[in-house]
């Protein structure tokens, strides 16, 4: 079994290490918010005080938190994970971040003898507390296949794309899919309601033909029922949409679909929904 690291352990890294930790891997665990890891350290993590203190023990370092720069300062800070890094190790930030970024990181981790993956995944709280999380992968490929047994404990389908920043590119494209859908799952059920047919019954029948889709199947039913807590926050994937559109105006490719809903999210963040779950879209149809 390795010594594994986790930073990171909110709505879904902390269950993403608790598979780590019910594998019977021993694991080292660090956040910003030490109560936010009481209680995988209750069922036998290790805490450390900060990424430095972590890293020198770890030989996979699986890395899930908010934005670019909380991944710049874990990884190229003083105290971060390439400067203390245990020989022969790998990192995996498991953001979605820049592929840009995810490139530095893994030259970073080559010149100090390591290695690093991007990671990023999809599938939610449910994905992560479930383990079938969708993981996407860029980086060595020998480094891939090492951790390809740690990703099948908390994912059902894991995918390697390519060189480092891939896996980053992968997870943009799920964003892109997902924010032009939510659109369209909030408009039909806004539409069901204006024609006074029953939401609920019109779920049942949209969701296994041809519109079905994971947001209309898991989604839409927290939004009729009025509940917005966050599976994942409006304010990250508000982050994650306005990557996706500095990636795709630097290609030079038009996503008319993706500015919309960005621009709709980016709305619902003004209005203090920015700590709401992603289907709070639905406020705005209300």
């Amino acid at each position: 079994m390795a010594t594994i690291g986790f930073i990171g352990t909110g709505v879904m890294g902390k269950s993403m290490a608790g598979h780590l930790l019910d594998a019977g891997h021993t694991l080292q665990v660090y956040s910003r918010t030490r109560a936010k890891a009481a209680d995988l350290i209750a069922r036998g993590a290790r805490w450390a005080d900060s990424p430095a203190a972590l890293a020198p023990r770890c030989d996979v370092v699986f890395t899930i938190v908010g934005f670019p720069k909380d991944v710049e300062e874990i990884y190229f800070g003083a105290n971060g994970l390439l400067a203390h890094m245990k020989p022969g190790a790998v990192l995996v930030d498991m953001t979605t971040s820049r592929p840009d970024l995810a490139a530095r990181i893994a030259e970073a981790a080559r010149q100090a003898g390591g290695y690093a993956l991007d990671a990023p995944v999809s599938g939610g709280d449910t994905g992560a507390r479930e383990a079938t999380l969708s993981i996407m992968v860029g980086g060595d490929r020998a480094a891939f296949d090492r951790v390809l047994p740690l990703f099948r404990t908390m994912g059902r389908q894991v995918v390697y794309h390519g060189p480092a920043g891939s896996g980053q590119h992968c997870k943009l494209c799920n964003q892109i899919t997902i924010a032009a859908n939510m659109i369209g799952v909030c408009e039909a059920i806004a539409y069901a309601k204006k024609a006074g047919l029953n939401p609920e019954t019109v779920l049942q029948s949209i969701s296994s033909g041809a519109a079905a889709s994971w947001s209309l199947s898991h989604l839409a039913p927290r939004m009729l029922a009025g509940n917005f807590a966050p599976g994942f926050y409006v304010k990250h994937f508000i982050k994650d949409m306005a990557i996706a559109a500095e990636s795709a105006d630097r290609m030079a490719l038009d996503t008319p679909g993706l500015d919309l809903a960005l621009s709709l999210y980016r709305r619902l963040a003004e209005q203090g929904g920015g700590d709401f779950g992603t289907q709070a879209l639905f406020k705005l149809y209300e």
